[in-house]
C-alpha cells in the first residue's frame, strides 16, 4: 500500500511562511533549495519534517501572484495533523489563541478537529484522536460513491 511522502504547496510570502510552519506548527526546517527557472520564475524550496518521515514542501515562486480565489468554501481543501488524545488538543488551542490565530472547531464522531489556516490561506486541521484507517475496501462506501454519481 501506497503511503503520503510528502506534500507541496505555493506560498506567496516565503518569509511568513518559514516562521509559521517552524516556529508554530513546530516543524524542523531540514532542507531549502533554490534556482533560477520553474515556470519563469526564480524559486525557493522550504522542507520541513513533520516528524514522522514525512515532509512539507512549501515553494516560493519570486513575482508570482496569487491566483484568485474560485469560490469554494475554503476548508474544501485542507491538510490535517493528528494529535494522540483530545486533552493534547489543549496545548494548540493556546498557542493559536497567544499568536493571535483565528480557528474553528469541529466535532467529526470521536474526532475533534481544529482548523486555522496558514499565512497563504491553506487550512490546517489538527484532530484528536488519531484517524485509524481500514485497510481493506468497503463495499458499503463504494455503494453509497456510486448511488451518489448516478443521481
Amino acid at each position: 500500500m501506497l503511503r503520503i511522502d510528502h506534500i507541496v504547496f505555493p506560498v506567496w510570502n516565503a518569509e511568513v511562511s518559514l516562521a509559521f510552519y517552524r516556529d508554530v506548527m513546530g516543524f524542523p526546517l531540514i532542507a531549502s533549495h533554490t534556482g533560477d527557472n520553474w515556470g519563469g520564475y526564480p524559486w525557493l524550496m522550504l522542507f520541513f519534517s513533520v516528524g514522522d518521515g514525512r515532509e512539507i514542501v512549501l515553494v516560493a515562486l519570486k513575482g508570482a501572484k496569487c491566483p484568485p480565489a474560485d469560490g469554494l468554501a475554503k476548508d474544501v481543501r485542507h491538510l490535517a495533523f493528528a494529535e494522540s488524545s483530545h486533552k493534547s488538543l489543549q496545548r494548540w488551542r493556546d498557542k493559536l489563541r497567544e499568536r493571535a490565530i483565528a480557528f474553528w472547531e469541529e466535532q467529526h464522531g470521536s474526532q475533534h478537529s481544529l482548523y486555522f489556516e496558514d499565512p497563504n490561506g491553506v487550512i490546517l486541521e489538527i484532530t484528536a484522536p488519531p484517524s485509524r484507517p481500514k485497510r481493506q475496501p468497503s463495499r458499503s462506501a463504494l455503494a453509497a460513491a456510486q448511488k451518489w454519481l448516478a443521481a
